[in-house]
Protein backbone atom coordinates (compact mmCIF):
# COMPACT_ATOMS: atom_id res chain seq x y z
CA UNK A 1 0.00 0.00 0.00
CA UNK A 2 2.88 2.47 0.83
CA UNK A 3 4.01 1.98 -2.41
CA UNK A 4 0.88 2.24 -4.60
CA UNK A 5 0.62 5.82 -2.47
CA UNK A 6 4.18 6.71 -3.65
CA UNK A 7 3.25 5.99 -6.82
CA UNK A 8 0.03 8.42 -6.76
CA UNK A 9 1.95 11.35 -5.33
CA UNK A 10 4.60 10.96 -7.50
CA UNK A 11 2.50 10.90 -10.27
CA UNK A 12 0.36 13.96 -9.24
CA UNK A 13 3.56 15.53 -8.40
CA UNK A 14 4.42 15.26 -12.43
CA UNK A 15 1.32 16.76 -12.97
CA UNK A 16 0.67 19.52 -10.73
CA UNK A 17 4.56 20.75 -10.58
CA UNK A 18 4.43 22.70 -13.57
CA UNK A 19 4.66 26.43 -14.82
CA UNK A 20 0.98 26.03 -15.65
CA UNK A 21 0.59 25.94 -11.87
CA UNK A 22 1.77 29.57 -11.49
CA UNK A 23 -1.39 30.90 -13.82
CA UNK A 24 -3.74 31.44 -10.57
CA UNK A 25 -1.58 30.20 -7.52
CA UNK A 26 -0.23 33.03 -5.17
CA UNK A 27 2.99 32.20 -5.65
CA UNK A 28 2.82 33.97 -9.25
CA UNK A 29 2.88 37.63 -7.42
CA UNK A 30 6.71 37.28 -6.91
CA UNK A 31 7.31 35.54 -9.86
CA UNK A 32 6.57 38.99 -11.30
CA UNK A 33 10.22 39.70 -9.97
CA UNK A 34 13.74 38.86 -10.87
CA UNK A 35 15.44 40.38 -7.96
CA UNK A 36 15.80 38.45 -5.10
CA UNK A 37 14.95 41.41 -2.71
CA UNK A 38 11.62 41.85 -4.78
CA UNK A 39 11.08 37.95 -4.57
CA UNK A 40 11.48 37.70 -0.93
CA UNK A 41 9.30 40.63 0.07
CA UNK A 42 6.37 40.30 -2.65
CA UNK A 43 6.32 36.03 -1.36
CA UNK A 44 6.69 37.16 2.27
CA UNK A 45 3.50 39.52 1.73
CA UNK A 46 1.49 37.65 -0.03
CA UNK A 47 2.13 34.18 1.63
CA UNK A 48 1.17 35.98 4.57
CA UNK A 49 -2.44 36.93 3.27
CA UNK A 50 -2.94 34.10 1.26
CA UNK A 51 -6.23 32.40 3.22
CA UNK A 52 -9.34 32.85 1.16
CA UNK A 53 -10.28 32.99 -2.63
CA UNK A 54 -7.24 32.14 -4.72
CA UNK A 55 -8.51 35.65 -7.08
CA UNK A 56 -9.03 38.07 -3.70
CA UNK A 57 -5.22 37.00 -2.86
CA UNK A 58 -3.74 37.05 -5.90
CA UNK A 59 -5.90 41.31 -6.63
CA UNK A 60 -4.70 42.10 -2.62
CA UNK A 61 -0.93 41.09 -2.91
CA UNK A 62 -0.77 42.94 -6.91
CA UNK A 63 -2.68 46.29 -5.20
CA UNK A 64 0.45 45.99 -2.51
CA UNK A 65 2.85 45.56 -5.04
CA UNK A 66 1.49 48.49 -6.77
CA UNK A 67 1.38 50.81 -3.97
CA UNK A 68 5.19 50.42 -3.58
CA UNK A 69 5.28 51.29 -7.28
CA UNK A 70 6.26 47.88 -8.32
CA UNK A 71 9.84 48.04 -6.77
CA UNK A 72 8.85 46.29 -3.47
CA UNK A 73 13.01 46.32 -1.94
CA UNK A 74 13.53 49.66 -3.29
CA UNK A 75 10.67 51.43 -1.59
CA UNK A 76 11.13 49.28 1.45
CA UNK A 77 14.65 50.86 1.81
CA UNK A 78 13.78 54.27 1.37
CA UNK A 79 10.16 55.28 1.53
CA UNK A 80 9.63 57.73 4.07
CA UNK A 81 6.83 57.90 6.98
CA UNK A 82 4.49 60.04 4.80
CA UNK A 83 4.70 57.57 2.28
CA UNK A 84 3.00 55.29 4.58
CA UNK A 85 -0.44 56.96 3.65
CA UNK A 86 -0.90 54.83 0.89
CA UNK A 87 -1.42 52.10 2.58
CA UNK A 88 -4.41 53.12 5.27
CA UNK A 89 -6.96 51.84 3.04
CA UNK A 90 -5.81 48.66 2.48
CA UNK A 91 -7.15 45.52 3.69
CA UNK A 92 -7.41 41.79 2.93
CA UNK A 93 -10.18 40.06 5.60
CA UNK A 94 -9.31 40.74 9.02
CA UNK A 95 -5.13 42.08 7.55
CA UNK A 96 -5.51 45.20 8.32
CA UNK A 97 -4.04 48.67 7.86
CA UNK A 98 -2.44 48.41 11.59
CA UNK A 99 -1.18 44.87 10.37
CA UNK A 100 0.38 46.81 6.86
CA UNK A 101 2.31 49.30 9.02
CA UNK A 102 3.69 47.15 10.72
CA UNK A 103 4.72 45.32 8.26
CA UNK A 104 6.15 48.01 6.48
CA UNK A 105 8.36 48.96 9.60
CA UNK A 106 9.56 45.74 9.92
CA UNK A 107 10.55 44.89 7.02
CA UNK A 108 12.51 48.59 6.66
CA UNK A 109 14.06 47.86 9.56
CA UNK A 110 15.56 44.75 8.54
CA UNK A 111 16.41 45.47 5.07
CA UNK A 112 18.41 48.74 6.19
CA UNK A 113 20.49 45.73 8.58
CA UNK A 114 20.81 42.57 6.06
CA UNK A 115 21.02 41.61 2.71
CA UNK A 116 18.40 38.95 2.64
CA UNK A 117 15.06 37.92 4.29
CA UNK A 118 17.07 34.44 4.71
CA UNK A 119 18.90 35.88 7.54
CA UNK A 120 15.61 36.63 9.67
CA UNK A 121 15.18 32.30 9.52
CA UNK A 122 17.84 30.57 8.76
CA UNK A 123 19.93 32.34 11.94
CA UNK A 124 17.42 30.32 14.56
CA UNK A 125 18.06 27.05 12.57
CA UNK A 126 21.46 24.53 12.49
CA UNK A 127 21.99 22.20 9.79
CA UNK A 128 21.66 19.08 12.27
CA UNK A 129 18.14 20.52 12.74
CA UNK A 130 15.46 17.45 11.68
CA UNK A 131 12.61 20.36 10.48
CA UNK A 132 12.09 24.85 10.34
CA UNK A 133 10.41 24.44 13.50
CA UNK A 134 13.13 26.70 15.53
CA UNK A 135 12.71 29.22 12.40
CA UNK A 136 9.53 29.62 12.41
CA UNK A 137 9.42 29.99 16.63
CA UNK A 138 12.47 32.19 15.82
CA UNK A 139 11.33 34.39 13.05
CA UNK A 140 7.92 34.96 15.49
CA UNK A 141 9.68 36.35 18.08
CA UNK A 142 12.05 38.60 15.86
CA UNK A 143 9.34 39.99 14.04
CA UNK A 144 7.82 41.42 17.17
CA UNK A 145 10.94 41.81 19.38
CA UNK A 146 10.48 46.02 18.89
CA UNK A 147 8.42 47.25 21.83
CA UNK A 148 5.91 48.74 19.70
CA UNK A 149 4.99 45.65 18.10
CA UNK A 150 0.76 45.89 17.89
CA UNK A 151 -0.68 42.86 19.66
CA UNK A 152 -3.17 42.08 16.87
CA UNK A 153 -0.51 41.46 14.14
CA UNK A 154 0.50 38.53 15.99
CA UNK A 155 -2.11 36.61 14.49
CA UNK A 156 -0.96 36.80 10.98
CA UNK A 157 2.57 35.83 11.89
CA UNK A 158 2.14 32.32 12.83
CA UNK A 159 4.27 30.48 15.37
CA UNK A 160 4.77 26.77 16.53
CA UNK A 161 4.95 27.35 19.92
CA UNK A 162 1.46 28.43 20.17
CA UNK A 163 0.76 24.96 17.96
CA UNK A 164 -0.28 26.66 15.02
CA UNK A 165 0.20 24.87 11.74
CA UNK A 166 2.08 27.49 9.99
CA UNK A 167 0.43 26.86 6.90
CA UNK A 168 1.62 30.44 5.51
CA UNK A 169 4.97 30.22 6.80
CA UNK A 170 5.61 26.63 5.47
CA UNK A 171 4.30 27.85 1.67
CA UNK A 172 6.82 30.52 2.10
CA UNK A 173 9.91 28.55 2.90
CA UNK A 174 9.03 26.46 0.34
CA UNK A 175 8.61 28.67 -2.28
CA UNK A 176 12.33 30.34 -1.55
CA UNK A 177 14.25 26.99 -0.39
CA UNK A 178 12.72 24.27 -3.02
CA UNK A 179 14.45 24.14 -6.22
CA UNK A 180 13.83 21.72 -9.16
CA UNK A 181 13.88 21.68 -12.96
CA UNK A 182 9.78 22.77 -13.58
CA UNK A 183 10.72 26.28 -12.41
CA UNK A 184 7.22 26.95 -9.87
CA UNK A 185 8.94 27.29 -6.60
CA UNK A 186 12.71 29.65 -6.52
CA UNK A 187 14.76 28.03 -5.02
CA UNK A 188 17.04 31.57 -3.95
CA UNK A 189 18.12 30.10 -0.06
CA UNK A 190 20.47 28.36 0.31
CA UNK A 191 21.32 28.08 4.09
CA UNK A 192 18.21 25.97 4.60
CA UNK A 193 17.95 22.35 3.11
CA UNK A 194 14.71 21.33 1.08
CA UNK A 195 14.75 17.87 3.45
CA UNK A 196 14.12 20.33 6.80
CA UNK A 197 11.07 22.39 4.77
CA UNK A 198 7.55 21.49 6.30
CA UNK A 199 4.16 20.59 4.66
CA UNK A 200 2.03 23.64 4.19
CA UNK A 201 -1.44 22.26 5.33
CA UNK A 202 -4.16 23.48 4.52
CA UNK A 203 -7.72 22.17 3.67
CA UNK A 204 -7.59 20.53 0.46
CA UNK A 205 -3.81 19.07 1.83
CA UNK A 206 -5.74 18.14 5.15
CA UNK A 207 -8.18 15.83 3.12
CA UNK A 208 -6.24 14.50 0.68
CA UNK A 209 -3.65 13.14 3.47
CA UNK A 210 -6.38 11.36 5.03
CA UNK A 211 -8.07 10.19 2.72
CA UNK A 212 -4.58 8.62 1.93
CA UNK A 213 -4.16 7.39 5.19
CA UNK A 214 -1.02 9.79 5.64
CA UNK A 215 -2.28 11.25 8.95
CA UNK A 216 -4.49 10.60 11.85
CA UNK A 217 -4.24 13.33 14.41
CA UNK A 218 -7.68 14.71 14.82
CA UNK A 219 -6.44 18.67 14.97
CA UNK A 220 -5.11 20.16 12.15
CA UNK A 221 -2.06 21.60 14.00
CA UNK A 222 1.57 21.57 14.60
CA UNK A 223 1.86 18.33 15.44
CA UNK A 224 -0.66 17.01 12.44
CA UNK A 225 2.50 19.00 10.32
CA UNK A 226 4.96 17.20 11.71
CA UNK A 227 2.90 13.80 11.48
CA UNK A 228 2.31 14.44 7.61
CA UNK A 229 5.90 15.45 6.83
CA UNK A 230 7.29 12.33 8.26
CA UNK A 231 5.26 10.66 6.03
CA UNK A 232 6.07 12.13 3.19
CA UNK A 233 9.47 12.29 3.77
CA UNK A 234 9.29 8.37 3.80
CA UNK A 235 8.45 8.52 0.31
CA UNK A 236 11.23 11.37 -0.10
CA UNK A 237 13.85 12.15 2.71
CA UNK A 238 15.66 15.09 0.39
CA UNK A 239 12.55 16.54 -0.85
CA UNK A 240 9.07 15.96 1.06
CA UNK A 241 6.87 18.96 0.49
CA UNK A 242 7.53 18.60 -3.66
CA UNK A 243 4.36 16.26 -2.38
CA UNK A 244 2.40 19.74 -1.79
CA UNK A 245 1.51 20.37 -5.13
CA UNK A 246 0.15 16.35 -5.33
CA UNK A 247 -1.87 16.89 -2.10
CA UNK A 248 -2.76 20.14 -3.14
CA UNK A 249 -3.73 19.41 -6.70
CA UNK A 250 -5.57 16.45 -5.79
CA UNK A 251 -7.85 18.45 -3.30
CA UNK A 252 -8.49 21.14 -5.60
CA UNK A 253 -9.52 18.64 -7.67
CA UNK A 254 -12.03 16.53 -5.65
CA UNK A 255 -9.73 13.69 -5.32
CA UNK A 256 -10.64 13.49 -1.23
CA UNK A 257 -14.58 13.25 -2.63
CA UNK A 258 -14.30 10.63 -5.06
Amino acid sequence: MPDDIKAILDAAVEQYNRPAFLLDDPIAVPHRFSKLQDIEIAGFWTAMIAWGQRKTINDNAAKLMALMGHTPHDFILHHKEEDRKRFLDFKHRTFSATDTLWFLEFLQQFYRQHHSLEEAFARFLSPADEHTGKALAGFHELFFELPDAPGRTRKHIATPARGSACKRLNMFLRWMVRQDEHGVDFGLWRRIRPAQLLIPLDVHVDRVARTLGLLHRKNTDWQAVLELTAALRAFDPDDPVKYDFALFGMGMRGFDRQ
